[in-house]
């Protein structure tokens, strides 16, 4: 009898621990917008800024901008600030908007709109993704050269230089995840890299936490993956050849994942359950 309760209680562990498996259901989706790469929240949270490059994703142009739409999928302004050249990853930190563009981070001061400094990279491509930890220092990945680059003070250093492809990052207190290729990396405060998951179909493009052991990724040509920290990860969408999913936000306490489709022209909301 002793065994055989220990048998079951191994077997409900084991359940308990299970792997999730998550479905994604549409909510809404907007009208046009001009090329959205990225999505982050405004700090009411009943708004988001959307990064549109309006053009071809690497491209010195001018075209580029930010817009802001509810978080319910209605514009409110179209292109709120303009003049950027192929605006990627956005993150939101004391009232500033970081915008990763080109070859520099562009701080735009949220309350008046107005661009309040361009912080040049040294040598930077094609910055791609950004994000702040905890003690405000700001990370972005320049893809083409596979570096990131930490930004305190204003200033650019390079953080870690040895990521080919490196793009979607995800700050977490002192950790750093980064999505680099196909592969899914953490690295701790030391820069010491560990290798979360591996072997998806396509490279990874947007990085958001589900919680504390699960993440969400996008692979830009049309793949939406759930990952656990124990590296198995499962398949949500696939609509390569039909849309894009882009650099991705995710709502923990609504449970909302907002896409943009980069050159289906919108952002579309889904439910995750």
């Amino acid at each position: 009898m002793k065994k055989l309760f220990i048998l079951l209680a191994l077997s409900c562990s084991g359940n308990l621990y299970a792997q999730k498996t998550y479905q994604l259901s549409k909510i809404w989706e907007t009208d046009s917008l001009a090329v959205p790469e990225s999505v982050t929240p405004v700090g009411d949270g009943r708004q988001m800024f959307v990064s549109l490059i309006d053009g071809t994703p690497f491209d010195v142009d001018g075209k580029g901008g930010i817009a802001r739409i509810t978080t319910d999928g209605k514009i409110i302004n179209p292109m709120w600030v303009g003049g950027l050249n192929a605006p990627k990853g956005i993150a939101v930190m004391q009232n500033k908007l970081y915008v990763a563009d080109l070859t520099e981070v562009v701080v735009i001061d949220i309350p008046s709109g107005k661009i309040d400094l361009k912080i040049k990279i040294p040598e930077a491509e094609g910055l791609n993704d950004v994000t702040v930890d905890s003690k405000n220092t700001v990370y972005v990945s320049d893809s083409k050269n596979g570096i990131i680059f930490s930004i305190k003070n204003n200033v650019a250093t390079p953080y870690i230089t040895s990521l080919k492809g490196s793009n979607g990052l995800k700050a977490v207190g002192t950790d750093l995840y980064i999505g680099a290729g196909p592969v899914l990396w953490k690295a701790d405060a030391n820069k010491k890299l560990t290798k979360i998951a591996e072997g998806f179909e396509s490279s990874v493009d947007g990085l958001q936490l589900i919680n504390k052991d699960e993440f969400l990724i996008t692979c830009w040509n049309g793949l939406v993956y759930s990952v656990h920290s124990n590296g198995k990860f499962n398949k949500l969408m696939d609509t390569r050849g039909v849309m894009n999913t882009a650099d991705i936000h995710y709502d923990q306490k609504k449970k909302i994942v907002y896409l943009p489709t980069f050159f289906k022209k919108s952002v579309i909301a889904y439910k995750l359950h």
